[in-house]
């Protein structure tokens, strides 16, 4: 008799809650654009909230009654509203937010590896948007880095602060990232800048500093990510070519030809959605008849981003990056001599060589309310062959994974953590053939305090081995501090670790190269350094103008560099 009195009591209280309760449902989108908002916390009783899907739509239910339900994203004004809901109501309702100060609250990812406003960073960030690239009708992605102050492309190498000294063509300092993912060539570990997707960009984030605690070697100096565009509302399909004829220098030794040389470069991007499907194509075409002698260049790049959405479960999307390129070119080394300038290249130092590239990366990511889950596998391939100079060929294939978790732990208080795997092997003649395994662990707390005052301290685990011989496990650390003196003055100040394995050609490598002899240097270490800064910034906004100043106090030390 208990247990059918309690089954009963049980029913009824069912049937009371279903009688009492009511739907609330709609789409958020942006005032301005029209654009569906995705991940927009919708807040209501006793601090519940869902989260908006990749089509901006929302749904919860809840109980009959006066109702307070907030919308908060961020980059947009909060926005609040007041509803009455009568027992089994259906409640439709559209919201559109507004920006707020476009300077106050761009939205970045690759400081903390999630969305942040640049004002709440611990770190000095520079952001470049695509509006630039274009007026300036920039083709290269060095070109376009040595007009960021703080940042130095030097033939191939970066250098941000002047922390990264100079090593020709092997190795960097600097971190270089697709939406996240590197794209640090296996073997020489250098940037593979000519396949960078320069047509489909959305914007590229410079941090500057030492960020090895979540990005691991190769950050000891700071990161590049190039953030590739999206799909919006509508589709977007974008066309570009250029051409130009070289100029004949002013010393009459100099010149070397008899026929113009000149320049052809065309581009083009897709971006649509079709249903619940993102799709990116894009590729270039670069020919240049180099004014330099032995030194011209051909370049193919294609990049494609396909992401699906689920239909029956909007928390959960996937999908596949493949990013690919084919350089046909003539390098050198050495001028010719002293008096040719940098126009007539040395013979035996110059080599004709095919070069590939190619990442295939799958990946998945599952959002809840309080948690999400992203996993990503990158699998690459480089090859250089060298048409006359056939000792110096190489070719490189690595396996790359990372799964990562953030949690919202409470709502102040956010914890970002993931690991990382890496299997490299390396078979050639300029090398010889090697392999390198690199396993890595990492946390980030982060903790809001009254509003104004955010601090984030992370550390991360790293174990490297060339050949099955391993290096110590490395641990680094980092801490940030950001606090809001007024509502558009924000001061900032942080410290972090970082270090870098040599790369297998810093390492391995050996060759002659006409007079130049290269030797490898087996006992060669890995290198560390810390970044500390002060920094503070502060918009501004004049009628229609709005505008920052950043001011940043900093010190850096390496040791042990290569």
């Amino acid at each position: 008799m208990k247990s059918y009195l309690l089954s009963y009591l049980l029913l009824l209280s069912s049937i009371a809650f279903a009688q009492n309760k009511a739907i609330i449902k709609g789409k958020i989108t942006d005032k301005e654009t029209g654009n569906p908002l995705p991940s927009v916390y919708v807040i209501y009783k006793n601090k519940q909230f869902t989260i908006s899907d990749s089509g901006g739509n929302y749904q919860f239910v809840t109980s009959a009654g006066a109702i307070t339900i907030t919308y908060k994203f961020i980059g947009y004004k909060t926005h609040t509203e007041k509803h009455y809901l009568s027992k089994n109501d259906t409640l439709i309702i559209n919201v559109q937010l507004m920006n707020e100060n476009e300077q106050l609250t761009e939205i970045v990812v690759s400081a903390n590896r999630r969305k942040q406003r640049v004002a709440d960073l611990s770190v000095s960030m520079s952001l470049i948007k695509p509006e630039y690239i274009n007026q300036n009708n920039i083709i290269d992605a060095d070109d376009l880095l040595n007009q960021v102050t703080g940042v130095e492309i030097m033939d191939g190498q970066a250098s941000i602060r002047g922390g990264s000294g100079y090593s020709y063509g092997a190795g960097s300092r600097v971190l270089a990232l697709i939406d996240g993912m590197p794209v640090l060539s296996a073997d020489a570990g250098n940037i593979k800048w000519q396949f960078l997707p320069m047509e489909n960009i959305a914007s590229i984030e410079v941090i500057k500093g030492a960020s090895s605690v979540l990005y691991g070697s190769s950050a000891l100096n700071g990161v590049i990510n190039f953030r590739t565009a999206l799909p919006k509302s509508k589709a977007e399909n974008n066309f570009s070519i250029q051409t130009g004829i070289y100029d004949r220098p002013q010393k009459k030794q100099w010149i070397w030809w008899n026929n113009p040389r000149n320049f052809q470069n065309f581009s083009l991007s897709h971006l649509k959605k079709y249903g619940n499907t993102d799709i990116v194509l894009s590729g270039a075409f670069q020919n240049n008849n180099s004014y330099r002698k032995l030194n011209d260049k051909k370049l193919l790049r294609l990049n494609t981003r396909i992401k699906h959405y689920s239909k029956n479960n909007p928390t959960f999307n996937y999908g596949i990056a493949l990013n690919s390129g084919y350089t046909n070119k003539t390098d050198f080394v050495l001028w010719e001599n002293a008096d040719s300038g940098a126009l007539k290249q040395n013979p035996e130092t110059a080599s004709k060589m095919n070069g590939t590239f190619l990442t295939v990366e799958p990946f998945l990511s599952i959002q809840k309310e309080k948690y999400k889950h992203d996993l990503r596998i990158q699998i690459q391939y480089t090859g250089n062959n060298f048409t006359e100079k056939t000792q110096n060929n190489s070719n490189a294939i690595s396996y790359y994974g990372e799964y990562q978790f953030f949690w919202k732990i409470k709502s102040k208080i956010d914890l970002i953590s993931g690991f990382s795997g890496t299997y490299s092997r390396i078979n050639s003649q300029f090398y010889n053939n090697h392999t390198a395994k690199n396993v890595a662990s990492y946390a980030q707390l982060e903790y809001i305090l009254l509003k104004k005052m955010t601090f984030n301290a992370g550390i991360r685990f790293e174990y490297n081995a060339y050949d099955a011989i391993a290096d110590k496990i490395v641990p680094v650390f980092r801490s940030g501090i950001n606090f809001k003196l007024t509502p558009y003055t924000f001061l900032r100040a942080s410290f972090g670790q970082g270090y870098r394995y040599p790369s297998i050609a810093e390492k391995f490598a050996a060759t002659t190269l006409g007079s130049i002899k290269i030797f490898p240097n087996l006992e060669i270490k890995a290198e560390t350094g810390w970044t500390s800064e002060l920094g503070i910034k502060q918009m501004f906004r004049i009628a229609a103008f709005s505008g920052q100043a950043d001011l940043s106090l900093f010190y850096s030390e390496n040791t042990d560099m290569i």
